[in-house]
């Protein structure tokens, strides 16, 4: 057809984008998971379900293997910042379309396209996977200062602005801008510490790992710093209870389904924090595997 993009996207764009899909899949297939859409709950959300993020997920994954092509590439840093966030532009309109205004995959299409990027870029540059923390910092070097710094109180604002004008958190942005450490430093370790429970279970508990330190702006959006707080309390004590593979963990982690239903709580910073470390988990498997 006439005026229809060309894509050229070789073999490893296309690998390392499956494993994005199956992260983004796995995270919402798995439960318990307090106040977020799984198989058997909508949570916390009266606007989506499972369909919607099936639909949202099928619709982002030629963007998933575009942001993977950006990085493999011999640009600088920030030419492939800048690239991605072009494609990502696009992505959300379609994933917009596709779930009729809900947004299920804003942050995580931020997140994720990011560790995309940089897992091409590592890739292309021969480095191991322990660099591609250091690449996402040198992409997103700068972009607190340059994009929350400056702001000014307005309609215009999107939810992450919104709070770093009220409360000064910084979102997802600082998180990429320090090299997503909730996953490098914390949550991929934890999740391969755990490989003992099944895939369900492993997920579900890695979840509630993250919620212990995650500064979830779902949360705070919806509530304030100090239901964040409370969370992140709860998550301390049913981890130390021993989470997923103890009896009263497994039943602290069913109340709290029932709790966060009941406050309109979702932990969806952690859901995509969830997705990014089953992703890159992958990504170092296959790195590894394949002495990439």
């Amino acid at each position: 057809m006439e005026n229809e993009k060309v894509y050229t996207i070789n073999k490893v764009s296309m690998t390392i984008s499956s494993f994005a899909i199956q992260a983004m899949i796995y995270e919402i297939s798995c439960f318990p998971s307090p106040g977020l859409i799984s198989p058997v709950s909508n949570g916390a959300h009266r606007d989506m379900n499972l369909y919607t993020f099936i639909d949202s997920t099928s619709t982002l994954s030629k963007y998933l293997a575009l942001f993977v092509q950006e990085g493999l590439s011999g640009k600088t840093y920030k030419e492939i910042f800048n690239g991605i966030r072009r494609i990502g532009v696009e992505a959300e309109k379609d994933m917009f379309a596709k779930t009729r205004g809900i947004n299920t995959h804003k942050g995580m299409l931020f997140l994720m396209g990011i560790a995309c990027a940089a897992t091409g870029k590592a890739i292309f540059d021969k480095k191991e996977f322990k660099c591609i923390q250091d690449i996402i910092k040198k992409m997103t070097k700068g972009i607190v200062e340059n994009e929350l710094s400056s702001l000014e109180d307005n309609a215009q604002l999107t939810h992450g602005e919104k709070l770093f004008f009220k409360y000064k958190t910084q979102g997802v942005r600082g998180e990429v801008e320090k090299g997503i450490p909730t996953v490098f430093n914390f949550a991929l370790n934890f999740y391969k510490k755990n490989l003992q429970l099944n895939i369900n279970d492993r997920l579900v508990h890695t979840l509630i790992g993250i919620m212990q330190i995650c500064e979830d702006t779902t949360i705070i959006y919806r509530h304030n710093p100090q239901v964040l707080h409370d969370v992140r309390e709860k998550a301390i004590d049913i981890i130390k209870l021993g989470g997923m593979k103890t009896d009263i963990g497994r039943s602290k982690i069913d109340s709290l389904c029932v709790e966060f239903i009941e406050k309109n709580i979702s932990p969806g910073g952690s859901a995509d924090l969830l997705s990014v470390t089953i992703f890159l988990y992958l990504v170092e498997q296959y790195m590894n595997s394949n002495n990439v």
